[in-house]
Parts: structure tokens; sequence; C-alpha cells
């Protein structure tokens, strides 16, 4: 196998819980080293004891966003503690934390109080709420953030109570964020010789991904809403549809697929029909055509509508619940599933990276089930050029923790 492209890089990680590990994993599955500094004094990561799958010091949870790292338990609040990692930080090119945006100051994380330490490295801080404005000191968590963006006022059935989307898309997109502002940030850094500060928010993450709906309304005074049965706010068909025994999704994102889908609900009229013309007027009309189309698709079953969709090349698809979706086929195929060995859980699975570089088919890189705390931190010292007696010391000391 070809070098993964990242393999020469190394980031020294102070993170927890999901939106900061999630990032950094998909770095360490490109090839970066993330040494996971992980503080004694608290019981590391507290993803470490996020039921209910739990084992001592270990979860499931903690499983599926720490791959592929190294742990290093180190107090930096102490003096010795300090000291290793600044020696850490000389031979970093990244220092990434997701903590309250007051304590990169308190811990000394920032730019300015390593740039003395190595003038290349990148601080990239993913906080609730980014390192300005009134809420920067507030904790920010992906429920609390989706209520303050306006997602859960968008999110379910006309008249219902919030929602939130299944999966807590706020802290994956802001380790998505995070992990794409730290690769940029490296670049320059590498290029100019200088590094930076990354000021990266699950707020800013929340809020710039309300997208075209947010242009429309501050440009054009658009009021978004919630839709019946998840239905785009101006596409007309493109929402779920109940079968006789399940729910499936159709959507007509180009004229071309409307006319095939009147095809195959057997009324070309409806493509006749000067009210359903275009874009415009279907949805200028969707109280008149979505009754006509939820009572046609009331008269199949799911799988006897997907059939003809798809010999049409309509967009479509069952509305499955998870077990289905990670059972596909086409799962599989994409190599979706990392398998790792655990003493406590077994062979735990869990979802590999989409990220991907490589062709089509190309194998993927070996993975590594997430660490022990601390399983890495007589490793990473001796090539520090610590020797024993130093560590033992250190151990004295509690900067690594008691044993």
């Amino acid at each position: 196998m070809t070098r993964r492209p990242l393999e020469d890089v190394r980031i020294v990680s102070l993170e927890q819980y999901g939106a900061g590990p999630f990032g950094s994993m998909h770095l360490a599955e490109l090839g970066a080293e993330i040494i996971k500094i992980e503080d004694p004094s608290v019981g590391g990561d507290v993803g470490r004891a996020i039921p209910p799958y739990t084992a001592p010091g270990d979860s499931l949870f903690f499983q599926s966003f720490n791959r592929d790292k190294s742990s290093v338990t180190l107090d930096v609040r102490t003096p010795e503690g300090r000291e290793v990692f600044h020696d850490l930080v000389r031979t970093a090119d990244a220092v990434f934390s997701n903590l309250r945006a007051d304590v990169p100051a308190t811990l000394g994380i920032r730019y300015d109080d390593l740039k003395e330490v190595n003038p290349q490295i990148v601080c990239c801080s993913l906080t609730g709420f980014g390192m300005t404005g009134p809420r920067s000191a507030e904790p920010g968590y992906d429920y609390v953030l989706q209520a303050l963006a306006g997602w859960m006022s968008l999110t379910g059935e006309p008249g219902g109570a919030p929602q939130k989307t299944g999966p807590s898309l706020v802290d994956y997109c802001g380790g998505y964020v995070a992990a794409i502002s730290l690769l940029g940030a490296i670049h320059g850094a590498r290029r100019d010789g200088v590094g930076t500060d990354c000021d990266v928010s699950l707020y800013d993450t929340a809020v710039s991904l309300l997208a075209y709906p947010g242009t429309w309304h501050l440009t054009a005074g658009f009021a978004p809403v919630r839709t019946r049965q998840s239905a785009h706010p101006s596409l007309v068909p493109f929402q779920a549809f109940e079968a006789t025994d399940g729910w499936l999704v159709v959507g007509c994102a180009k004229e071309k697929f409307w006319q095939r889908l009147t095809v195959v609900l057997s009324r070309p009229d409806l493509a006749e029909d000067p009210r359903f013309a275009t874009f415009a007027d279907r949805n200028l009309h969707r109280d008149e055509l979505l009754p006509e189309l939820e009572a046609l698709f009331r008269t199949r079953t799911v799988a006897e509508w997907l059939a003809p969709l798809y010999a049409a090349s309509v967009p479509c698809a069952p509305v499955r619940d998870v077990a289905g979706a990670l059972t596909d086929p086409h799962t599989v195929e994409r190599d979706l599933v990392a398998e790792t060995p655990h003493p406590d859980f077994g062979p735990v699975r869990t979802l590999r990276s989409a990220v991907r570089v490589g062709p089509p088919g190309a194998d993927r890189a070996p993975t590594r089930a997430a660490p022990v705390m601390g399983a890495d931190t007589d490793r990473v010292l001796r090539e520090l050029g610590y020797d024993d007696t130093r560590i033992t010391a250190l151990r004295s000391s509690g900067a690594l923790g008691k044993d």
C-alpha cells in the first residue's frame, strides 16, 4: 500500500466527547498521527464513560470516535506537565482542542502562548460559540446549537414539538469544519513558516448550514417553516410518501424526473396539466397536487413502487431503519464498516470515515481500535528523548497521573 497522504502530520489534541474526536479521527484515517492528551485527574476523555455500552475506562461511544489515535495521560496545568506539553508542541504541526472558549487561554494553548515554542504551530480551537461574541464563554452542545440556530423549528411535522435531527449533525459537521481548517492552516504554516490560530465554532457551523433558506430569508424575506412528510421547501414533489407497508422518498429535482414519474404513476395527464408544468407551477399549486400523489402512492407496497421508479431512473429510496442502512450491499461494497478487537467488547464494528484518497476500489488502510487511556504515554515520551528515570519522576509528580 502506498503511503497515506497525512503520514507526515502530527497533531497534539486536547479533545473530548464527540465533535473534536470525530474531526480528528478522519485525519487519523488519512495517516495523521493524533496524540490524544487525556487529563488523568478527571479520568480522561468523558466519552469513555458514556452509557449504555461501557467497560472499565472505555465505551462503544468512545470507540466510535477515537480509532487510529494514540493516548497520552498528561496534566498540562502542572509545571512538569507543561514542560512535556511544550516538548510535544516542538515536534507537532498543530494543537487541536474542543473546549469551552475561555479554556484555551487558561491552558495556554493559543498561538500567542506557543509561538515561542514552535513558530509554525497551528492552534485550532473548536468551541461552542467561538472566541468572540456575547456567547463566547457559554458551553455549547449539539442540542443547544440546533435550538439556537433554528434547526429545531424546521425539523418535524407542522404543528409538532420542536425536533432535532436524528444524528448529532452540528457536532459532526463541526468536526469536519475543524479538520478542513486544520489542514488549510497547516498548509499555510508550511508554506509561510508561521503558524496561526483557527477559531472554529459549532455555532458558526450550525448557522452557516442554514445555507439557501438562510439566503432566501436574508435577501427575499422568505420565512422557512416545517413541511409535511419532510417535503422540500420549493421542489414538488420531493418528499416522503406513504405506501401500503411503509414509506419511500421520491424526488423530482429535474423536470425530466417529473415527466418520468407521471408515467410510472400511470398519470401522464398530470404532466400535461398547466398547473403542474414547471417547478414554479407545482410549488404554487402544491396543495392541489400533493394529495393526489399521496393517494396514488398509498395503493401499492414500497417494493412495488421502487421497481418501476428505479427502472425509470427517478430518484427514490425506501425509508429504512439503521439496521437496514448498515446491512445494505452498497454499505458492504464501499467498505464502510471497520472491525477491531477489544478485550471487553469483543469484535467492535464501527463506521469508517467517508473521506477517501485513492482510486475507486482501492484498499482501505488497516485501522486500530481506540486506545486504552495512557496506552502510548511511555512510548511517546521516549520518542521525545525521555529516559526511564525522567518518566518515573513525571509519574511521581502526578503530571502523568497516579498508578
